[in-house]
């Protein structure tokens, strides 16, 4: 029986990463993990997707991850998007999902989908894909009919109007400062990146809580997530970059 996932499946933030995304001096990082544009939803998200269940979120609408993905199920998976639309929504396992995890364990609702930006296939089979995140969904049933699990979702976009833009750019101000409180260390972050991208990529890499990365994907937009992001950095994160 093979072990249920751990933090060594999915991406570790370290020290050096975060400090680097904190920067922005170049608008990327090494590895391909970097925070991008509010990205166009092209193609529009399917009515049915794979999902990818993992016990953290590691995925945001603005931003890139990398995924090494190792089990057969996952997999094929893989082969299977890339050979269509290329899109896998990642979500959150529940806590106590070790004893199900090789059959269907529970996983939360909202979720963040992905298309494959980039990806390599090792010779053993496994696969290294880059995931471009596209936009949050909320889960409505879910399909058995494959070795992987299949999910029929609803799109949840990230909709701001042109008052909760202006909000928003006051709130990133206040997500600055705070980070400066608590990091003096951290060079300035680039003022010409969007709102957007700087909010979900300190959602994705900062080092807090995988219950408090939930609640930030949950956020109904940037503008509450940020609000969230604020609350999660005044009141101190799990970790000292």
């Amino acid at each position: 029986m093979r072990s249920p996932p751990n933090r060594s499946a999915v991406p570790r933030i370290d020290r050096r990463q975060a400090l680097l995304f904190l920067a922005l001096a170049t608008g990327g990082l090494p590895g391909q993990l970097r925070a991008q544009e509010p990205p166009v939803l092209s193609p529009e998200l399917p009515a049915r997707i794979p999902i990818f269940p993992l016990p953290d979120v590691t995925l945001f609408p603005s931003t890139t991850a990398p995924f090494h993905i190792f089990e057969a199920r996952y997999r094929a998976m893989v082969a299977d998007a890339l050979a269509g639309n290329s899109i896998i929504g990642m979500v959150v396992l529940k806590p106590g999902y070790e004893a199900q995890y090789e059959g269907l364990p529970p996983v939360h609702a909202i979720g963040c989908a992905g298309v494959i930006a980039s990806s390599r296939l090792l010779a053993d089979g496994r696969y290294d894909i880059i995931l471009r995140g596209l936009t949050r969904f909320r889960i409505l049933g879910e399909d058995q009919s494959r070795a992987y699990r299949l999910a029929d979702v609803a799109a949840l976009p990230d909709r701001i109007d042109d008052t909760e833009r202006a909000r928003l750019s006051e709130l990133r101000r206040q997500v600055e400062d705070a980070i400066r409180t608590r990091f003096p260390s951290v060079p300035e972050l680039r003022a010409d990146l969007a709102d957007e991208a700087v909010i979900d990529g300190l959602s994705l890499l900062l080092p807090i809580r995988a219950e408090e990365k939930l609640e930030l994907l949950e956020a109904e937009n940037p503008v509450e997530r940020a609000e969230t992001l604020i609350r999660f950095l005044r009141g101190g994160v799990q970790a000292s970059l």
